[in-house]
């Protein structure tokens, strides 16, 4: 990513990661650190140019553009530095070559910030890796939730990595599995719940869930993999990639995920965090889909954290398992 400077003007040559977006757009990810009101001021000023001349703010980046931008103020910008040295231990690696990136992102962290979060997974590693021409979220998690998220290297990765994701394990899109306990004796070995979910906001203005008639087509397969005397493991698969699904779907059908604060059972929750479980057990473990540049199949793996496997082992101590391999 092009490293702006304060006290002289900044030349970024356009390249084929950058071909087709718009100036705006590249602006406001290239100026972290500026406000808003400030990069667009400096558009319809002029003191943007492309190739030598002014250029609208909706102007489609072409690969070969030469891009002037003047010195600017990121206050920012050394505190966004640290935050992403200290996040660099956390990130655990799980595959990369030259289009595509996946880690293992830790529970309690935002994968970009904003929402409430000053700095997120994005923010750290682009600052790990300032090196880097392009690194894009491919999709996302919820800061509650661990294991694999992947990353484009180049934007024709990105963007079939995209695709990808919106046709979902139906068509020829990524299977995505997670790894869940919830509160309740589960009994179905394989269960399809498709219910629609809608967005909506709190009066606080916090975005949340819900099942609804109105709300866009949601679609889960839960397969049941252990069980105990109150808790169930699920492997949960992904069809549709609504926000929050696998979390309302269980809260709908009255199986919450143990620790989750949005959509579980508090009082359980209050519990569970004295007994060593401190987050909510949603864990991205599985994704299998074809590499968006040269076809091959990849079968990428995040181990379920110690925190979660350590919980689960204590469970099958002090309760009997009557279903499933032992644990």
């Amino acid at each position: 990513m092009t490293q702006l400077s304060k006290n002289s003007v900044t030349q970024q040559l356009i390249t084929e990661n950058e071909h087709g977006q718009r100036l705006d757009n590249l602006l406001l990810k290239t100026c972290k650190g500026v406000p808003k009101s400030h990069v667009y001021s400096i558009v319809r000023s002029g003191q943007v140019r492309v190739n030598g001349r002014r250029a609208e703010v909706s102007y489609r980046l072409q690969s070969g553009d030469l891009l002037r931008i003047p010195p600017l103020r990121i206050a920012s910008l050394e505190q966004e530095a640290v935050a992403g040295a200290e996040l660099k231990v956390h990130l655990p690696l799980v595959y990369e070559d030259e289009g595509l990136l996946v880690i293992d992102k830790p529970a309690g962290i935002a994968v970009h910030g904003g929402s409430g979060e000053s700095f997120g997974v994005i923010e750290a590693l682009r600052r790990q890796r300032p090196q880097a021409r392009f690194l894009e979220l491919a999709h996302r998690l919820d800061r509650e939730t661990s294991g694999i998220l992947l990353l484009g290297k180049k934007r024709s990765a990105l963007l079939a990595l995209h695709e990808m994701f919106r046709e979902g394990a139906a068509g020829r899109g990524a299977d995505k599995r997670y790894l869940v306990l919830v509160a309740g004796r589960w009994m179905d070995p394989l269960r399809n719940v498709r219910l629609p979910l809608l967005k909506y906001l709190q009066p606080s203005g916090e975005r949340r869930v819900r099942v609804a008639e109105e709300g866009k087509i949601a679609h889960t397969v839960f397969r049941l993999l252990a069980r105990w005397e109150r808790f169930s493991l699920l492997e949960a698969e992904l069809r549709t990639g609504r926000t929050h699904q696998i979390r309302v779907h269980l809260a709908h059908l009255g199986y919450p995920i143990a620790g989750d604060e949005k959509y579980g059972d508090f009082a359980l929750n209050r519990t569970l965090s004295r007994e060593g479980l401190k987050r909510m057990f949603l864990h991205a473990s599985q994704m299998r889909l074809r590499h968006p540049l040269d076809g091959r199949e990849l079968l990428l793996e995040a181990a379920l954290p110690a925190v979660l496997k350590g919980f689960i082992q204590g469970l099958s101590a002090k309760e009997k398992q009557d279903y499933g391999a032992a644990i």
